[in-house]
């Protein structure tokens, strides 16, 4: 870091994850692709592989047949391209029309595209597939981690009325796709991704379907350190908490919603989904929930989260 031009070591394209030895002399290099399962090699600082310790084994997944995403990028009305990721069934036929879940997270400087394997993800996502969807991500701009200034967009207003912009750009684009059913899109996220959920079918009338799973509805309802980097506190930005509540907006739900929860989530308090249910009784709305006894903000012991996946894929079955 002494002011000079940076100087490119790695070779292969795709993500490189490295963790430098302490004198600095050499590093672990834990590399992928969309298509190549990880490999760690032991590394010279200048960038000369000394030892491949694991390799990637691909027989062990070829029966399984799985498909892997490509990569492209979806424009804007203004101009800014979004890093998107598609996956397609596996016998595709560009004349079909195939119904699309979209897939989000969202959060500022938090990109869900990558040029990296997708992991155990895939193996839901395959599933979807097999049953005849397609599967969509793409990164808004804010969540792209491209620049301090365009995360910086979102502060007084996390997770409202400016992402939404480009998702609903987003969604348009791809409805305007020979191979896509416009009228059956589906959405669905976790945490974050639960939160643009609910401001996707709250705020837009885009949406068939969708799933939200332990969702942010009211920054008031969150952690005051995280809510309050971004957000500031209440009484300094009434109107930005006003226009990000979910809360506020439930009555306007347009399409099927399946939200989902666990009793002990203790990141996103089960009382985000408490008000949001009483704000969609109180307009006699009907939907589609699914609480976790005893499970935190991942439901991620196995029978939990089988269980999440199986509901998750009737309800698609059902309403999209």
């Amino acid at each position: 870091f002494d002011g000079g031009e940076m100087k490119r070591i790695t070779k292969e394209n795709g993500i490189h994850s490295i963790s430098f030895s302490p004198n600095g002399k050499y590093y672990f290099d834990t590399y992928s692709n969309i298509n190549t399962l990880p490999a760690l090699s032991l590394m010279s600082k200048d960038g000369v592989k000394l030892n491949l310790l694991a390799e990637p084994r691909p027989e062990l997944l070829a029966e399984l047949e799985l498909q892997t995403p490509e990569l492209f990028t979806i424009p804007t009305k203004d101009g800014f391209s979004m890093p998107a990721q598609i996956l397609k069934p596996k016998n595709f036929i560009p004349i079909k029309k195939y119904p699309v879940i979209f897939h989000i997270y969202g959060g500022p400087s938090a990109p869900t595209v990558f040029d990296r394997w997708q992991g155990s993800s895939l193996f839901f996502d395959n599933m979807l597939l097999n049953r005849g969807y397609i599967v969509v991500k793409f990164d808004h701009r804010s969540a792209t981690a491209i620049s301090k200034k365009l995360e910086n967009r979102l502060t007084m207003m996390m997770s409202g009325p400016i992402e939404i912009v480009d998702i609903v750009d987003g969604i348009h684009w791809l409805k305007s796709q020979p191979y896509v059913d416009a009228n059956r899109v589906g959405i669905w996220g976790w945490s974050g991704g639960g939160s643009f959920t609910l401001n996707s079918m709250t705020n837009t009338q885009e949406f068939k379907a969708g799933i939200s799973v332990a969702p942010v509805t009211d920054w008031h309802y969150y952690d005051t350190k995280w809510a309050e980097f971004a957000m500031k506190r209440p009484e300094d930005n009434p109107d930005g908490y006003e226009k990000t509540s979910f809360v506020k907006t439930a009555k306007n739900l347009h399409g099927r919603l399946l939200l989902v929860h666990g009793t002990y989530d203790d990141n996103v308090h089960p009382q985000n989904s408490w008000h949001f249910i009483d704000e969609l009784v109180k307009a006699n709305i009907s939907f589609d929930m699914m609480f976790y006894p005893m499970r935190k903000h991942g439901i991620s012991d196995d029978p939990a989260r089988i269980h999440l996946y199986n509901k998750m894929l009737e309800f698609w079955e059902e309403y999209l």
